[in-house]
């Protein structure tokens, strides 16, 4: 009997202890956070607070509509909390999928087993994928079940709009931390180069944030792409949801491409 995307299902069942642990961290960090927003912002605290900070810093961490509570959420959770927790859990799903299968061993096993090299990469891509956006739709169901009760005002049509671009956002990591594993075999640069996309990013956005002559940074940035327009308060950007998805389709499929045609014994 032949089994359907076995590499796929090996994945998720050899790493379901470890999504219960990031599912854990996401739900904790909405859970700690969300229900502190009636006291902070109903009575204009948040505001005054806001005025004590360095309008750098206010800008750099995308607070300017924190008082709010679409910009709350996305500020500290969205935007940084659960930007870190999924970024970090791509690219540690994706520099395992295949680099850290190549130096264990495991990855020239199971291509022994009748698994062609592009069977294998897609669907380690695919096991990433499904397991980010089901911490996304974890988050995505907190948050609308924290709406009321929090009194954050968020309209559910922007909690979706806002999950495929944190979603997106956390793919690319994994993607290019995929990518590279597939083109060296090794895990240590393919985390690097996940997470330095994520870092970079991060960094470029907040340097167009604080500088006007430097706004075209934002063209090269995958965070701005996903949050420029603050999809929890304008709803979905079409483009940057675009850019993002687009670049993480062209690393897996470059990385497919890459590992049909290297030596892995070389």
């Amino acid at each position: 009997m032949v089994r359907v995307l076995p590499v796929f299902r090996r994945s998720l069942g050899d790493s379901w202890r470890s999504l219960i642990g990031w599912s854990l961290g996401v739900a904790a960090a909405l859970l700690m956070y969300l229900p502190l927003f009636p006291s902070l912002g109903g009575d204009g605290e948040m505001q005054q607070m806001l005025e004590t900070l360095p309008p750098e810093l206010v800008k750099t961490l995308g607070y300017e509509q924190i008082a709010s509570g679409p910009g709350y959420t996305q500020g500290t959770f969205y935007g940084l909390i659960g930007f870190l927790l999924l970024v970090i859990a791509a690219t540690s799903w994706g520099s395992s999928s295949i680099a850290g299968a190549e130096e264990s061993g495991r990855l020239e096993l199971t291509l022994a087993h009748a698994v062609g090299r592009s069977q294998y990469a897609l669907e380690s891509a695919l096991s990433v994928l499904v397991r980010l956006a089901w911490l996304g739709l974890l988050a995505a169901g907190i948050v609308l079940a924290l709406n009321e009760p929090s009194e954050l005002g968020i309209e559910p049509p922007q909690v979706f709009a806002v999950t495929a671009a944190l979603v997106g956002l956390a793919f690319v990591s994994g993607a290019v931390a995929l990518l590279v594993g597939a083109a060296t075999g090794r895990r240590i640069l393919a985390t690097a180069a996940g997470a330095g996309i994520a870092v970079v990013g991060y960094v470029f956005n907040a340097i167009a944030n604080q500088v006007e002559d430097a706004e075209w940074l934002r063209s090269l940035s995958p965070y701005s792409w996903a949050y420029r327009e603050l999809p929890l308060v304008e709803g979905a950007d079409w483009a940057g949801l675009g850019l993002l998805w687009g670049l993480a389709a062209v690393s897996v499929v470059a990385g497919t491409l890459i590992l049909r045609e290297r030596d892995l014994t070389g």
